[in-house]
């Protein structure tokens, strides 16, 4: 039984790097504790833990090459040589993912130094898919069809007048699917494709590589700083590691209408605009064009990353209702990477935990938009709601 290794150190989401680097430059000695989710309640096949252990340990020999380094030099300015030289050196430690599997149920934990660890989430459940797809024999359509599939939608999103940028790889079919989407978006976006969350693909072709930072970045700011400190802290230590670049915000950590209430004049005119990525998106658009014009600035000047399960009638309902009113882009994920015969799964993996310094073990939460995909436990989950005065 064959399954696409993980080919490369760079394929993994952009904000994973990005955020290394931040975590690398303000906070060397915190450590991370990260959990598998099972939202589908997906059963998985006799021996799928011991694949994926095997799998995972074949990550260790992955490194950085002179070309790939070479590429993150000339397109990422605001990745310093200090780091690129970290990332060269750094190796996968397969030992810092725990598997086991019982009956059908798996279990996946991480642990270590947060600059790590970091690195972990994304090639993680991009290998679960894949692997369960194989191992349950659940074939896909062929080559052509998930190229002409996703031409139909990149070429409906070039007459919507809208930009779409790739984020599937967290949950893609395959690493073979994930190509063949790369391909025809760059044969047929022009004018509307204009990027990847995908290092390694987006080195390949030839695109530019899309993304910020994640919730874990703010995750982590509430246990060292606090819940009522946490957007503004994680903001303000973005800005001193990047200096103004990649400025789109992540604004649901802690629920949108606090994030809002923290987002003051100054970092609404410094940050680019902000990302949506839970609850109903034209409420989320109504909340942040009254934000900036309540701050006397023109909404049209700023730009919302929607990027929350879309697909092709979700943009185009967001489209028609934004146009005219605020800039606007989408980020697409499994609607392109797995739209390719079989359900794609319903699995996360989430920080749980941090060790901010030297310290003990906290308790991280992420309460966003939708009480549904609250992460955490219950009693860190009431606490910070409690906190920050959030009723639903």
């Amino acid at each position: 039984m064959q399954t696409n290794p993980i080919v490369s150190i760079l394929d993994n989401d952009f904000y994973k790097f990005t955020m290394q680097q931040g975590v690398i430059r303000l906070f060397p000695y915190a450590k991370a504790r990260y959990a598998f989710i099972n939202r589908g309640k997906h059963r998985f096949p006799p021996g799928f833990g011991a694949m994926l252990r095997k799998a995972v340990d074949a990550m260790a020999s992955l490194q950085l090459t002179r070309e790939e380094k070479q590429f993150l030099k000339l397109t990422c300015s605001y990745l310093d040589p200090v780091y690129l030289d970290f990332l060269e050196g750094y190796r996968y430690q397969p030992e810092e993912v725990f598997i086991e599997q019982e009956g059908d149920q798996l279990e996946v934990r991480v642990e270590g130094l947060w600059y790590r660890t970091i690195l972990w989430e994304v090639p993680l459940m991009a290998l679960i898919c894949e692997l369960y797809y194989i191992m349950y024999d659940l074939a896909r359509v062929g080559d052509e069809a998930v190229l002409e599939r996703t031409r139909k939608k990149i070429s409906h999103y070039h007459v919507l007048g809208v930009t779409v940028a790739e984020f599937g790889t967290r949950r893609r079919y395959s690493y073979q699917v994930h190509r063949l989407v790369l391909q025809a978006l760059k044969q047929y976006g022009t004018g509307s494709f204009i990027g990847t969350s995908n290092m390694h693909l987006a080195m390949q072709y030839n695109t530019k590589p899309i993304g910020t930072h994640a919730h874990e970045w703010f995750m982590f700011h509430a246990a060292r700083y606090g819940f009522k400190m946490a957007n503004a802290s994680g903001l303000e230590n973005w800005v001193r590691v990047f200096r103004g670049d990649l400025g789109i915000a992540l604004s649901d950590t802690y629920t949108t209408d606090v994030f809002f209430s923290q987002f003051d004049k100054m970092f609404s005119k410094l940050f680019d605009g902000v990302r949506h990525d839970s609850g109903d998106p034209l409420i989320f658009a109504d909340k942040v064009i009254a934000h900036y014009k309540s701050m006397g600035i023109d909404p049209r000047s700023k730009t919302i990353i929607f990027s929350d399960g879309l697909n092709d009638e979700k943009v185009t309902r967001i489209a028609g209702y934004c146009s005219g009113k605020i800039g606007m882009s989408f980020g697409i994920g499994t609607n392109l990477t797995n739209d390719a015969g079989p359900a794609p799964m319903n699995i996360v993996i989430k920080m749980t935990e941090t060790c901010p310094h030297n310290g003990e073990w906290i308790s991280v939460v992420k309460l966003s938009d939708e009480p549904g995909k609250y992460t955490g436990n219950e009693k860190m989950i009431g606490l910070a709601k409690t906190i920050l005065g959030i009723e639903e």
